[in-house]
């Protein structure tokens, strides 16, 4: 969001001087986004198989696409709110139809400070969290190795 936040301040800025950027200042900004969203999806499904009985794996997953479908609808009312909030006094708010009149750079802001917040809670949840380990079908753990770990080659 910071990167996305720079291109649109540098957008804008080359806006007034009816100057245009090329597509390509996109491109730093989606390979971070893709990057992260696929660790991100994969580590909370991951998550969410290790840390379920056998029997709720499925429910696991469920819940895993759930969080993803409900962070949608979250996004989609934190633009609605911004957008309700910035338009004021028949200013054209943040983020207008034309976006040369506006200040989406500020939206992308204050998506980082939301998601600097969402690090900080995370990172106080990981730490409060206890892992469980759960046994096999065998009475062997996760890894199949009853426990046990193997050396050599």
């Amino acid at each position: 969001m910071v990167a996305a936040g720079v291109v649109e301040v540098c957008r804008l800025r080359d806006a007034k001087e009816d100057c245009s950027l090329s597509i390509f200042w996109q491109i730093p900004q989606y390979m971070l986004i893709g990057a992260s969203e696929v660790f991100m999806y994969v580590g909370q499904l991951e998550f969410f198989n290790a840390q379920a009985p056998d029997g709720l794996k499925s429910f696991g997953s469920a819940l895993c696409m759930t969080s993803i479908s409900l962070g949608n609808y979250v996004s989609d009312l934190l633009v609605t709110i911004v957008m309700k909030v910035s338009t004021k006094d028949d200013l054209p708010g943040w983020i207008p139809g034309n976006l040369n009149q506006g200040h989406l750079d500020r939206f992308f802001f204050l998506l980082a400070a939301l998601t600097m917040v969402d690090l900080v809670i995370y990172l106080i949840c990981a730490k409060w969290y206890k892992y469980i380990k759960f046994e096999g079908r065998n009475g062997a753990d996760d890894n199949g190795d009853g426990g046990q770990m193997k050396h050599g080659v």
